[in-house]
C-alpha cells in the first residue's frame, strides 16, 4: 500500500467544521473557502462550495464524481484567451 493511501485524505480543519455545520443545519448557502488543497469528501456531495481562484470565489456544486479530487481542480486560476489568428489574408 502506498504511503499516500495510508495517510488518508487531507481536509483543512476550518473547512471540515463548516461542512459538518452546513450538513447538520441542511444549509444551502455556499461555503466560502481559500483551501484549494483540500480533498473532496463524500460528506461534501450536494453542497455548494465557493473556491477561491486568486481573484474571486467560484461557486462549485459538488457531485459524486468529484469525490477524491482536490477542490482547486474545479476553480481555474488562469484564463486562456487563445492564440491570435493569422491576420495575413
Amino acid at each position: 500500500m502506498p504511503r499516500s493511501v495510508r495517510k488518508g485524505p487531507f481536509v483543512d480543519s476550518h473547512l471540515a467544521k463548516k461542512v459538518t455545520a452546513a450538513a447538520a443545519k441542511n444549509d444551502r448557502r455556499p461555503i466560502k473557502t481559500w483551501s484549494r488543497r483540500s480533498m473532496v469528501l463524500p460528506d461534501m456531495v450536494g453542497l455548494t462550495i465557493a473556491i477561491h481562484n486568486g481573484r474571486q470565489h467560484v461557486p462549485v456544486l459538488v457531485s459524486e464524481n468529484m469525490v477524491g479530487h482536490k477542490l482547486g481542480e474545479f476553480a481555474v486560476t488562469r484564463t486562456y484567451k487563445g492564440h491570435t489568428g493569422d491576420r495575413k489574408t
